[in-house]
Parts: C-alpha cells; structure tokens; sequence
C-alpha cells in the first residue's frame, strides 16, 4: 500500500513471509468488556482517541503498563541513532522481557518504536542490537526469535476496538509460540495495559467482577 510508512511496509513484508510465526489477537470491544466484567468506582467509556492515548503512552513507558511482561526498573527509551532516525523512528526502547518460552526467565529486547498518529497505529520493530544513549551496544537476548509488533485503535468512537498483531522472524512456523498467542486470546479481561491506563491514568478504580 502506497501509504504505508517504511517501518510498516517493513512490518508488512515480515508478516508475508511464510517462515515466520504469526499471531493475532481478538480485537478487544474496551466498552462492552468494561462494562460486562468490572465494577467502575464511577462510570467510564474510552473512545478512540482515548484508546490511541493509552497506545502513545505505553510505547514510551512500557514499565508503567505491562508491568507484568517487563522486569521493574529494566525499561528505557532514548531518540534514536542515524539507523532508526532514517526510517522514522519516534524512539528507541530496551527492557528485560519475560521470554515467551520461559516466562519466567527474562530477556533483553530491543525494539525500534514508530507511531502513526493519523492510522493510530505503532509498530514497534524488533532489533538483534542498537547502541545506548551513552553510544554503548546493546544485543537483544538471544533465546528467542526477534520480533515486531503492532497495536492499533479500530472501532467506532462509541466502540472503540483495540488491536495487536505479532510476527517472529522464525526459521520455520512454531506452534509452541502459536499456543502461547492461543491462551491469550483466551482471556477474557481487558489487557493489562487498558486496565492501568484506567486505573493509574484516568484516575478510576476498578476490580474484576466475579459473578461473570
């Protein structure tokens, strides 16, 4: 598509090659899951921008939303160097990641950050090494595959959607990662991102129902 940026026409690209492993998850209805799993300390309804907020600050802040998947205190995020700035990067990222294998042993992972205000979509592009902010290299940990993901805002303003897509630079299909992408769409609750940017950034109070 002519209007894909470089970074998603990368993304594209990897998505179409047939060795690679790739997952995507139910689009998440944020209102009607909201409104039919949790108790609101006062009423709430996220419309796409609200949702696309949520997305532009968890791509800066990844320790802040997903808390779950990032070991504390290992995330950061600097202006790239000439390679990101080329293709357009917003930012580059490193964080000690729970490995999708070994969820309890992390990794590091380095990811190229691109956001598209105008599609509200980022793509985050998975790197084997980038230099630090100091000009110190960095290798992505080396247990798992690289790989690129892409969260958007579909939807209506009045049901807003929200959605993720993952594709690993694998040597063949594997369907143990496809299992692990599997018992996530399972899941009934909102993503753990959503429910922060609720709680911690909207300012309001909620618990998950346990009579659904």
């Amino acid at each position: 598509m002519s209007d894909q940026t470089p970074a998603e026409a990368e993304f594209e690209q990897a998505w179409a090659d047939e060795r690679y492993t790739r997952a995507v998850l139910p689009d998440v209805d944020v209102n009607r899951i909201l409104g039919e799993r949790y108790v609101v300390a006062e009423p709430v309804a996220l419309d796409r921008a609200g949702i696309w907020d949520m997305e532009v600050r968890k791509a800066g802040n990844p320790g802040a939303f997903i808390p779950y998947v990032i070991k504390e205190g290992s995330a950061s995020a600097w202006v790239p160097g000439r390679a990101g700035a080329e293709l357009g990067a917003e930012f580059v990222r490193q964080s000690q990641q729970r490995l999708w294998l070994e969820p309890d042993v992390y990794g590091l992972v380095l990811e190229e950050t691109y956001l598209n205000h105008e599609k509200q979509v980022v793509t985050f592009l998975g790197r084997e090494t980038f230099s630090d902010v100091q000009g110190v290299p960095l290798h992505a940990d080396d247990r798992q595959p690289l790989f690129h993901v892409q969260h958007g805002v579909a939807g209506t303003d009045e049901q807003p959607l929200n959605t993720w897509r993952i594709v690993l630079l694998t040597d063949q299909p594997d369907d143990r990662l496809v299992e692990v992408f599997d018992r996530m769409a399972g899941d009934p609750w909102l993503p753990e991102f959503v429910e922060r940017y609720v709680q911690d950034v909207l300012g309001i109070a909620l618990t998950r129902r346990d009579d659904v």
